[in-house]
């Protein structure tokens, strides 16, 4: 896969290479944002030039739970389920350094300070001032027109991110949920995300 012609300034491709993983050969494609300093990488097995509805999982950085082992949320295990989804199937995750929704991981720290006061982690960002979600997706957006895919399904349960893409004129076809089971620590974070932020979850209020 070559270099492609750079349509935006803002954005860059840096290299490719692949890697050996128990899961097979992983292709990985990192890129440069020049706005904000991030290096978002594409995680692929198979190349997914020319894909239509091709399943795609544009997935946000969680340092907490996906170098810690935290408990209090989900995104180990989303990333977990959408590479290994691509690894048996046709498919992308597009992973961006995007930590606590885009504030930054200092700030998700004193974020959690928060929550351990009581306050659910909408109530928390608005107290310190922080959006209840502040990331964006253009360059994910130049990462799949570089990648030559000609639509997706999208792998979320976000209905922001399906709205912030199609804005960016990404074609997305469908969607598909990535359906992790809360534990007794994440369950009231899923929650208010279903209730608070319309995530398409299905928390029941009694587990």
């Amino acid at each position: 896969m070559n270099a492609p012609s750079q349509k935006n300034t803002d954005f860059e491709f840096v290299a490719q290479s692949k890697i050996p993983t128990s899961k097979g050969n992983m292709f990985v494609r990192a890129y440069r944002n020049r706005v904000d300093g991030t290096e978002p990488v594409a995680i692929f097995f198979q190349d997914p030039r020319n894909e239509q509805e091709l399943p795609v999982r544009v997935h946000d950085a969680c340092f907490t739970s996906e170098v810690l082992g935290s408990q209090k949320c989900d995104c180990r295990e989303q990333l977990d389920y959408a590479i290994d989804y691509i690894a048996q199937n046709k498919g992308v995750v597009i992973y961006l350094q995007q930590e606590g929704r885009g504030i930054g991981l200092a700030n998700k720290i004193a974020v959690y300070s928060k929550q351990e006061e009581g306050l659910d982690t909408v109530e928390a960002n608005r107290v310190l001032h922080f959006p209840d979600d502040a990331r964006e997706y253009g360059i994910a957006a130049y990462m799949l027109e570089d990648l030559e895919i000609q639509s997706i399904s999208l792998m979320t349960n976000n209905p922001r991110k399906i709205e912030k893409l199609r804005e960016l004129n990404v074609n997305i076809v469908s969607r598909s949920a990535v359906h992790i089971p809360p534990n007794p620590h994440s369950h009231g974070y899923l929650q208010t995300k279903q209730e608070k932020m319309g995530h398409l979850l299905k928390v029941i209020s009694d587990t």
